[in-house]
Formats: C-alpha cells, sequence, structure tokens
C-alpha cells in the first residue's frame, strides 16, 4: 500500500537532509532493537531446547503450559515481528 505523507514548513533551510538522517537514526535503532531482540529469543530457545517456531506450533496446540517464561518469549517474538515490520516499511521510504 502506497501511502505519502506531505511535511510543510517555514525555516529556510531544507528539510530533505534532516529527514534522511532521522530516517537513517530510527533504522539503527531499530536494528539495534532486532539485533538485542534475537539474542532474547535465542536465550529462549537455548533453555527450552526447541526453536520458536517449534514452541509457537506447541503454545497453538497448547501443549507447552503457560508460565512467566512463555509469555515473555511470546511477546519477544511478538516485538520482534513489529520491530522488523517497522523496519521493513521504514527502509523502503523514499523522500521526494
Amino acid at each position: 500500500m502506497l501511502q505519502e505523507v506531505v511535511i510543510t514548513t517555514n525555516a529556510n533551510e531544507s528539510l530533505k537532509p534532516l529527514l534522511e538522517v532521522a530516517i537513517q537514526n530510527q533504522l539503527k535503532a531499530l536494528q539495534h532493537g532486532i539485533q538485542r531482540t534475537k539474542e532474547r529469543v535465542a536465550e529462549f530457545e537455548k533453555r527450552a531446547g526447541m526453536s520458536s517456531i517449534e514452541f509457537e506450533k506447541k503454545i497453538q496446540t497448547e501443549e507447552v503450559d503457560e508460565t512467566i517464561e512463555t509469555i515473555d518469549w511470546n511477546m519477544e517474538l511478538a516485538a520482534l515481528r513489529l520491530l522488523e515490520g517497522q523496519y521493513q516499511s521504514l527502509s523502503e521510504a523514499e523522500i521526494g
């Protein structure tokens, strides 16, 4: 879905370079968040001895008990998907 954002200002300097830097900084922040979240997910996988894919299948079929640990793992996976989606969306942005 194509989205367009129009920004207007009375400032004398060009906004384009400022927006490009802001986007690059946000992409770096998202990359950092993705990396940290992947590390936490890997810790859950190691402790449980299963991949996140296996974990999610077992959660859906109720083969895994709901505990603080499994809730946290599930939340990390949701956070990872959110961060990756935001990164993808922002990395595709074009400033015209």
